[in-house]
Parts: C-alpha cells; sequence; structure tokens
C-alpha cells in the first residue's frame, strides 16, 4: 500500500474554527433600508426616526439584491427604522423574492393592514417579525411609546387572520420584562406564532438605557435555564455569553461579525456587525467599485476579523470555548477592550472591569436620526386579541 495510507489523519476542523476564518458569502445579512420611524424606542439600536436624504434608491437596492443573488445568500434581515415606511418596500419584498433571495423583516406592526397582511399571506418566502417588549401594554409601551402594544397586538390578528402561518414574535429582553418569558410564550403559542428573544446591546438610544435595562445577573441566569428548556424558542445566537453557565445554548455560539454576517445601512454603507453601526466597524460600502461582494471578500477589516485571534483576557477563564468571550459591540460601547471579557460576562468578569472603565471612555454612539417620523394615515382599533 502507498505510505500515504498509513500516514494520522488530521481531525477535521470543528464547524466554529471554519466560521471564524469566514465565507465567500455572509450566511444572513441584516439590511437597514430606512432610518425613518414612526416610534422612538429607547433601546434603538439605530437611534431611528428621521429618513436619510442620502438613502439607497430603489434602483440601487435592486442592484444589492442582484448581488446578493450572484452571492448566493440565502435570505436578508430587512429592517430599519421601521422598513414599511419606504414607498417601495413592497416592490423590494418583491423582487427579492422573485430573484431568490428570501426575506425577513422587522416591524412595530403600525403600517400592517389587513389588506397587507394578505399580500403577504400570498408571497413565497416572506417572514415577518413583529416587535414588542412586553408582555403587557404598561411594560411594553415604557420603552417602545404609547399604543405601541395595540398596534403590535392589531398587525398579530391581522396576520393570524390572513392565514400567514407562523410569524414571529421579537422580543428584547430587558430587566422589566425578563419576568414575563412565559407570557410572552404564550402569546406566540396563542397565535400560532413562533417566540424571538434577542438581547439588549448599549448602542444607539439603547447606550443612554443599557446600564438601567440590561437584565441583571440573576435574570441571565434565569433566562438560561428557561431557553435551555425551550429549544424551539429563536435567539439568533444573541445569548451565546450565557453558554458559560454549563451546556451551549442552540446556535452558532460565536460572534459572526465579518465572518458569517454584516450589516448594510440605508446609504449603503457595510458594517461588520448589525450592532456596531460605528466608524471604526465600517468596511466600506455598496457604492464602491466593486460593490457588496468586494466588501465582503476584500475589506481589511474583515479579513483582519477572519484572522485567528487570542483569548486575551478571557484566556485564563475555563469558560472561553463556551462563551467565545462574548459580544464585541456590548463591550465597544460600554468602553470595554475587544478581548476582554463581555460586560455581562456570567462569572462577574465583565462588571469588575466596568468599574474599572474611567467616565468618557466609552464610545459615542453618535448622533442618530431620533426624530420619529408621523404616518399619513392612524391606525384604525385595536382587534380583538388572540
Amino acid at each position: 500500500m502507498p505510505a500515504s495510507s498509513t500516514a494520522p489523519r488530521l481531525p477535521a476542523p470543528r464547524l466554529t474554527d471554519q466560521l471564524k476564518a469566514g465565507l465567500d458569502a455572509p450566511i444572513c445579512l441584516t439590511w437597514e433600508i430606512t432610518y425613518g420611524c414612526n416610534l422612538a424606542c429607547i433601546h434603538c439600536l439605530s437611534s431611528s426616526g428621521r429618513r436619510d436624504p442620502r438613502e439607497l434608491n430603489t434602483a440601487e437596492a435592486k442592484a444589492v439584491v442582484d448581488e446578493l443573488r450572484d452571492l448566493q445568500v440565502f435570505y436578508v434581515n430587512i429592517g430599519g427604522g421601521e422598513p414599511t415606511i419606504r414607498p417601495d418596500f413592497y416592490d423590494l419584498v418583491d423582487y427579492s423574492v422573485s430573484r431568490g433571495v428570501g426575506v425577513k423583516f422587522s416591524t412595530n406592526g403600525s403600517t400592517i393592514t389587513a389588506d397587507r397582511a394578505k399580500r403577504l399571506a400570498g408571497s413565497d418566502y416572506v417572514d415577518v417579525q413583529i416587535s414588542i417588549d412586553g408582555a403587557d401594554a404598561v411594560t411594553n409601551d415604557a420603552v417602545r411609546g404609547a399604543g405601541s402594544y395595540a398596534t403590535a397586538r392589531r398587525a398579530m390578528d391581522h396576520l393570524a387572520e390572513a392565514g400567514f402561518g407562523p410569524f414571529k414574535i421579537s422580543v428584547v429582553v430587558t430587566r422589566d420584562n425578563a419576568g414575563q418569558l412565559d407570557a410572552f410564550e404564550a402569546l406566540a403559542n396563542g397565535y400560532g406564532a413562533q417566540l424571538r428573544l434577542t438581547r439588549l446591546r448599549p448602542s444607539g438610544r439603547g447606550a443612554d438605557s443599557w446600564a438601567r435595562l440590561h437584565p441583571t445577573q440573576q435574570q441571565q441566569v434565569a433566562l438560561y435555564h428557561w431557553l435551555i428548556e425551550r429549544p424551539g424558542v429563536l435567539t439568533g445566537d444573541s445569548f451565546f455569553h450565557l453558554s458559560a453557565l454549563g451546556e451551549a445554548l442552540p446556535g452558532l455560539n460565536l460572534c459572526g461579525a465579518g465572518r458569517v454576517v454584516c450589516l448594510i445601512d440605508p446609504i449603503g454603507d457595510v458594517y461588520a456587525c448589525p450592532f456596531v453601526l460605528h466608524p471604526e466597524f465600517r468596511a466600506g460600502s455598496v457604492r464602491d467599485a466593486g460593490g457588496f461582494a468586494r466588501v465582503w471578500r476584500q475589506s481589511d477589516l474583515f479579513l483582519e476579523l477572519r484572522r485567528p485571534a487570542s483569548a486575551g483576557a478571557c484566556a485564563s477563564c475555563g469558560s472561553y470555548d463556551a462563551c467565545q468571550g462574548g459580544c464585541m459591540a456590548a463591550k465597544f460601547f460600554t468602553g470595554l477592550p475587544l478581548d476582554g471579557p463581555d460586560p455581562e460576562c456570567v462569572k462577574g468578569h465583565g462588571e469588575a472591569l466596568l468599574g474599572r472603565v474611567a467616565a468618557g471612555a466609552a464610545p459615542s454612539p453618535g448622533p442618530g436620526h431620533s426624530v420619529p417620523v408621523r404616518l399619513r394615515t392612524r391606525p384604525g382599533p385595536v382587534g380583538a386579541s388572540k
């Protein structure tokens, strides 16, 4: 037999190691198509409100869709702002689907009428997420604004009555709603919907509300055990820092910034992470020569993020392989080093380090677009709750 047949076989690389090195195209891509929004949520990642006059126009947006199709991007997460206030929103959704690029979009529900719900129910591969941040109006409206809970429930009613299918109910877990997880689950079950929980991050307007709203250590532990018992609840890998508590949560359990995910903002700028809209993490623009593909495959920032990195300050912690050091965005906007512990490290290392961050050391999230736009029509009365 050839000598090579007796050579020892090297172990196959772990999936996480392969993903850290980056992919030819993102697994999914967040696309904020407008900063315009009719709400002013106090934790908004992009400080949305006013539209930016430099937004990609319809033709430019369709050209981005064509690029994503050519790269074989499976689907895009469309958000904002409130994406549905763009006059061409539904045209862009239809165009994406016709090109084989699926669409998942997040909405506060304010423009989801009965007719639009029927239109969405008739679309192929369109997924809708309705955002709420409380299982009741008092809790939700304190974060998202007066009347926003009723508006979201009305949109859920319309989708259910249209036979849309299992739409998603998306919740940012905060100190105020962490005790309502069972109620959120019951709400989703009542609609035949899927519950999706995401992490509160200190970016955008969230930079001002994070210290007051982020879950306590006790709440984080309770959330971890609640999620472990409910593998069907979606998280978008938001809580991989909790995996240091024991069994890993379902998902990739790593920071995918610039490796498997990224963000395109309303003016076409590409950022490594959907939660770090800051010049330090801007990789380029879809308006540059070579478009999105060149940014994804050749930008200096993305190439740097894909290089092997040390565990830094977390190297001596036995849980590093489980939590991977936590969330880059959470560290960056709280003034912690990127190779340091997550500010919500379940071992307490981040909290201790936060106490030593000098006042004013955290980067500013920028001025944002925080003046809400007005809708031309006022939604009707809330429908019957399910």
